[in-house]
């Protein structure tokens, strides 16, 4: 399936479109809101834990900071450092994952040792042992969701390219004599192009568990930034009084999660058809330069 295929995957079931609406709308909220916050984000505008009344329709937070403002604020940061540890969790496992699927010398067990240390780590402890180690600040937020995800992509990368390496188009790249980084870029990588996006949802989605549950647990993004985690830790007090304080960060969330897993299921039930009819010998034929095609079985 190559990029357009995909596109098309998402929009031709329910599923696939009401996931995308998800996402769109929730990235709308994020880029937007901050343009048409009504009041500051760090000043008091009443009494902590109101309800929602005039001037402040989701009540205050236990600060007496305006919830709509600071709801409107707190998606930028839970959506970039996702996404920018997602791209950079796949740039590192992708490398990893077509190296050691590869070279099935000594590289390929060196590498995966690393990447099954990494996953005798439980998460949260992963993280936990950074901040310890590092403090507190984005750039150790970025290290440790990216060493979370990195282990998950590169298995699911080299077994893929372990799949598409004994295939005919490959063998004859290897007699032409080309490099191996030759034979990664132009023969296996535009091959991965369906396995990646059905998986890159459900990454994603973990990403945002991961920085907003961080950032819930004070060990990311530090009062008094705006952020959907770390309102709904501030406010878990005032649960009683004011709902609004916790419901409003937290549905988004579960929004932006629950969208990014319906596309990424829809790519890859697509992906799977799309195999099953025999249209795909590898992972993504329709990518396989021409010149390659007669060489399928």
């Amino acid at each position: 399936m190559a990029v357009p295929a995909v596109l098309r995957s998402v929009g031709a079931t329910p599923g696939g479109r009401i996931g995308a609406i998800m996402i769109v709308a929730v990235a709308l909220v994020a880029l937007v809101g901050p343009l048409v916050a009504p009041h500051p984000i760090d000043t008091p505008v009443g009494v902590p834990g109101s309800p929602p009344g005039p001037g402040i329709p989701l009540g205050t937070d236990a600060l007496g900071r305006d919830v709509l403002s600071r709801f409107l604020d707190g998606g930028v940061s839970v959506i970039a450092i996702s996404v920018c540890a997602t791209l950079l969790a796949y740039l590192a496992g992708v490398s990893i994952g077509m190296l050691a699927g590869l070279r099935r010398t000594w590289i390929d067990p060196l590498l995966m040792r690393g990447i099954d240390v990494l996953l005798a780590f439980p998460a949260l402890l992963l993280m936990l042992v950074l901040v310890g180690g590092l403090g507190s600040a984005i750039p150790v937020l970025l290290l440790g969701v990216v060493l979370v995800q990195v282990p998950g992509i590169a298995r699911v990368v080299r077994t893929a390219t372990q799949e598409l390496s004994v295939l005919p188009f490959v063998e004859s790249a290897r007699l032409r004599g080309e490099r191996p980084l030759v034979i990664c870029v132009r023969e296996i990588l535009p091959n991965l192009v369906s396995v990646i996006f059905a998986d890159i949802g459900v990454r994603f989605g973990y990403a945002v568990v991961l920085v907003a549950s961080m950032n819930f647990l004070n060990l990311g993004l530090q009062p008094p930034a705006a952020d959907w985690g770390l309102m709904i830790s501030e406010n878990r007090s005032i649960l009683a009084l004011n709902p609004w304080a916790v419901a409003a960060p937290a549905v988004p969330l579960a929004l932006l999660v629950v969208g990014m897993n319906l596309v990424g299921d829809t790519v890859a039930a697509a992906a799977g058809r799309s195999a099953a009819r025999g249209l795909d010998p590898a992972p993504d034929a329709a990518l396989i330069p021409p010149h390659h095609r007669q060489e399928q079985p």
